[in-house]
Order: C-alpha cells, then sequence, then structure tokens
C-alpha cells in the first residue's frame, strides 16, 4: 500500500528534499509489518473498485465524503453494496464519521466533535505540514487537509487503522495525506513540521513526559503542539494513576490536572500555553454501532448508577485541549 500512496509533495519551504527523504525512509516500515492478518487486510484495499474520474470530495465538513459526479449511475445500487461488504471486512472502525460512495460508517467515536471543538483556536494550517500522533483511522488527518494542509502525516501503530485509512485514501483519490505505521517512540524524528497533534495518547504513555518531549522533537521552532488528553479536577500536584483499569481500559498510566499538565508543557520547552477547551465525553461522541459490531463502547464503562464516575469509581472521562508554541531558538 505504500507504494501507492507515498510520493513526492509539494513544499514551499525551502526544506523539500529533508522532508522527502524523511518521508521515504519511513515507507520503507512497511516492510517491516509482521502480523497475521496484515494480508488479509491489505487484499481487502487492493481489491477496492477503480474510483471514477469525476468525483465529488468534502474534507471540510463533519462527515469526510467523496461520490461521484454521475449520480445517476445505473450500477450506482450494486456498487454501493458491494463496497460496503469489503469496508465492513475492516471492521471495527473506531474513528469517523465517512460516507464512501453512499457508504456511510457510522463510527465509535463522532469524530468531528473533538474537531468542532479545536478548530477556532489552533494556528491556521494553510499550506502547513502537520504531524498527527496516534491518528487511529485517520480521520483528522482529512480534517486537516480541509483547512488547508499542504501534507498531513499520521503515525499508528494498530495496523486494522492503518489498513482503513489506506482504503478511505483510495476511495478519495487523495495522496496528500500518509500513515507511517508505528509509533512516536520508534520515529526517526526531526523538527519538520510546523503543527504537532497529540489528541488521545498522552494518558496511555507509561512516561508522559518523555511523550511531550517527543512531540517537541517533531515541531519546528515557533511551532504549535495541539495537546488533547483526558484529565482530573484539581491543581499543579494533581494526577490520577489507576490502579489497574479505568473506563475498561488497562493501558492508562497518568491523568494530570490541566495545572499540572502545563507545567510539564512549560517544563519541556513550551509557551503560550492555553487550555482551549475542557469537557466531559459524551455518550454522543462515543457509543457502539453496527460499524464496530457494537462491542462495547463508553456507556458500558461508566457507574449506571452515577454515570459522572466509571465502573471502577473514578471520575467520568474529561478531556482537555490545550494549545503551546515550541520556544524558538534565539
Amino acid at each position: 500500500m505504500a507504494s501507492t500512496t507515498m510520493g513526492a509533495h509539494g513544499d514551499a519551504d525551502g526544506d523539500k528534499a529533508a522532508f522527502s527523504q524523511w518521508l521515504i525512509a519511513h515507507a520503507a516500515r512497511f516492510d517491516d509489518i509482521n502480523h497475521g492478518h496484515w494480508e488479509e487486510w491489505s487484499q481487502v484495499v487492493a481489491q477496492l473498485p477503480a474510483i471514477p474520474a469525476e468525483r465529488v470530495v468534502t474534507l471540510d465538513q463533519p462527515v469526510v465524503s467523496v461520490r461521484a459526479s454521475d449520480v445517476e449511475s445505473e450500477n450506482r445500487k450494486v456498487v454501493k453494496e458491494s463496497l460496503e461488504r469489503q469496508l465492513r471486512q475492516l471492521s471495527p472502525w473506531r474513528k469517523g464519521p465517512f460516507s464512501l460512495y453512499d457508504v456511510f460508517i457510522d463510527t465509535e467515536w463522532r469524530s468531528d466533535f473533538k474537531w468542532q471543538r479545536l478548530q477556532a483556536h489552533i494556528s491556521p494550517l494553510d499550506g502547513k505540514k502537520i504531524l498527527d500522533v496516534g491518528t487511529g483511522s485517520g480521520y483528522h488527518l482529512w480534517r486537516m487537509l480541509g483547512d488547508g494542509a499542504a501534507i498531513a502525516v499520521g503515525v499508528e501503530p494498530t495496523l486494522s487503522f492503518v489498513a482503513q485509512f489506506y482504503a478511505v485514501a483510495h476511495l478519495l483519490g487523495e495522496r496528500r495525506a500518509v500513515i507511517i505505521p508505528t509509533t512516536l517512540e520508534n520515529l526517526s524524528r526531526a523538527p519538520l513540521f510546523d503543527t504537532v497533534f497529540s489528541m488521545g495518547v498522552l494518558y496511555h504513555r507509561r512516561n508522559p513526559l518523555g511523550h511531550i518531549q517527543e512531540l517537541a522533537e517533531c515541531l519546528k521552532p515557533g511551532g504549535e503542539l495541539v495537546l488533547e488528553t483526558l484529565v482530573i479536577a484539581g491543581d499543579a500536584e494533581q494526577v490520577l494513576t489507576p490502579t489497574d483499569r479505568y473506563a475498561g481500559m488497562r493501558n492508562v498510566w497518568f491523568i494530570p490536572s490541566v495545572p499540572l499538565l502545563s507545567v510539564w508543557l512549560a517544563r519541556l520547552g513550551f509557551e503560550s500555553i492555553r487550555l482551549v477547551n475542557q469537557e466531559s465525553t459524551s455518550l454522543d461522541e462515543q457509543r457502539a454501532t453496527d460499524w464496530t459490531d457494537f462491542k462495547p463502547s463508553l456507556a458500558n464503562f461508566l457507574d449506571p448508577q452515577d454515570r459522572s464516575k466509571t465502573i471502577e469509581g473514578y471520575p467520568a472521562p474529561l478531556r482537555a485541549i490545550l494549545t503551546a508554541k515550541k520556544v524558538s531558538r534565539s
């Protein structure tokens, strides 16, 4: 899949060669994939239908979509039914939503809610190079392009999500976004990006300060970090470390307060730190759907008698979005 998606990209910043070399080096990671289902998922993507030459792609609306310009096509229903069968082979779909040639993918997360919360508060993306760490199936990469980004690069180790991304990329006919199948820790980091997003990753890291430092290493001086994570109420000394699970998740290590998170960012070389949104995750934003095979979702992990608590007795998920600028070299 890498060979059909990763290509040369226009770059007006004067560092086109370095950025292209960085991308080409990481494309080789596809050759190292060793996963029992990867060949199966790759075949699903390879067998997707050819896309029409005339199509309408929409990346700046809540539903990332593509449709054929000829809406009266005689085989439209047949194409839809076949395409839906193929895309369901890549289930469960977590991040979206998408509408792909009349197939509506109702994902577990309404990722558009998050984008709407941050969109007005971040630096303009026009012509910028963007990195999205833990991008999932890449929904936000498409929204970044919809807001004018020149190229959007995702980092994602979950290979089923990577396959979903390349399925969508093929159907959109888009080459300005790519996903590298790895983690940030294993990424060759260089200060190449104007904006770096980390959304829903920090609390999964055993070393959250190390994660922030790695994000900074990917940013140009003066570049912007957009950090979205679980938080708890409290002062700059408050952090929650679950004894085992949090809302059913085993891999949650540190949930800081916003003041403490701000201290971490300042200590690691960020300035102009702003809290731009804080709100609880709603059951409208995260829920089971038929595209997730109705697997357990947020409603299953909240206390049924008190929705302000998780089933483990911790405060229910509260998420914050902060922006910060990497300190420029003097």
